[in-house]
């Protein structure tokens, strides 16, 4: 008996360092191990052709969507390509100066996380978006819980992050489109099945936002913590100043980026917020 209890616990120790390790590597690579990085020299911009300019920003400071940034990527690159855009990708958040912001007629964050700009490019930004800018941010960009910049989740995204469900991270639920007129929303059926990690606020910013999609949170048991309750936007528009503003939290997975209607409400997004 006492044999067999110590080859028990002599395995049960091995399995419990297994799993350490394991959690120790998937948080390596994710990068929240990560010491942020703060560029003050901006990239060189080269000549880009085509008409409408875009700079996709894909720089994080925390979690990395190791599989979704390189499927905005793709995507955006397949945008240009059928628009003839001139297309600009960096991690390097010094592009955040005024006579560089200039030159784009639309900013995309690519699930962009953490602090990830100095005092003076958050300026650069906020005064950009303020004098007109465009800005598209898509998941990661909105669900930082620790942002050191107040502005940016209360003005810029509307409200703040406050967590997902885990184990399981991902569930499947159902979207509502509660507006088929907009030109990133008219394609779609008035519902739509979707597997995701789905983001929780700390309130609806329904009173400050156009909300686009939605989802019952009901359907894919959310723990008290993060319950919204009957009002739970993911997608929405909205200014900051002169500026506009497009949110989707939906994303984290690459096959996201695959979904046909969802290419399409980002490409068409894009596109009406290149119009404003």
């Amino acid at each position: 008996m006492a044999k067999i209890l110590r080859t028990t616990l002599h395995f049960t120790a091995i399995a419990l360092i297994a799993i350490a390790v394991y959690v120790a590597y998937q948080m390596w690579r994710y990068e929240l191990f990560k010491t942020p990085v703060y560029e003050e020299v901006p990239p060189i911009l080269p000549v880009m052709s085509g008409g409408s300019k875009v700079l996709l920003f894909s720089k994080t400071n925390s979690f990395r969507h190791i599989e979704a940034i390189p499927a905005v990527e793709s995507l955006f690159k397949n945008f240009a390509d059928k628009h003839d855009w001139g297309l600009f990708i960096t991690e390097n958040g010094a592009i955040h100066q005024a006579d560089l912001l200039d030159k784009f007629d639309l900013i995309v964050w690519n699930n962009v996380t953490g602090d990830v700009l100095t005092e003076v490019q958050r300026e650069a930004l906020k005064n950009h978006m303020n004098a007109g800018g465009s800005f598209l941010a898509l998941h990661g960009t909105g669900g930082n819980e620790d942002y050191d910049w107040s502005w940016f989740p209360k003005h810029l995204i509307k409200t703040q992050f406050i967590g997902h469900p885990m184990f399981p991270q991902f569930r499947d639920g159902t979207l509502t489109i509660e507006d088929r007129s907009h030109l990133a929303t008219k394609h779609l059926p008035a519902s739509k099945a979707w597997h995701e990690e789905w983001y929780s606020f700390d309130k609806s910013p329904r009173d400050e936002v156009t909300v686009l999609i939605s989802v019952d949170e009901a359907e894919y048991d959310v723990p008290d913590s993060l319950k919204m309750g009957s009002d739970h936007p993911l997608v929405w528009h909205h200014k900051v100043g002169e500026g506009t503003v497009f949110f989707s939290a939906l994303g984290h997975l690459a096959e996201a980026y695959e979904d046909e209607e969802y290419k399409t409400l980002l490409e068409q997004a894009s596109i009406w917020l290149l119009d404003q």
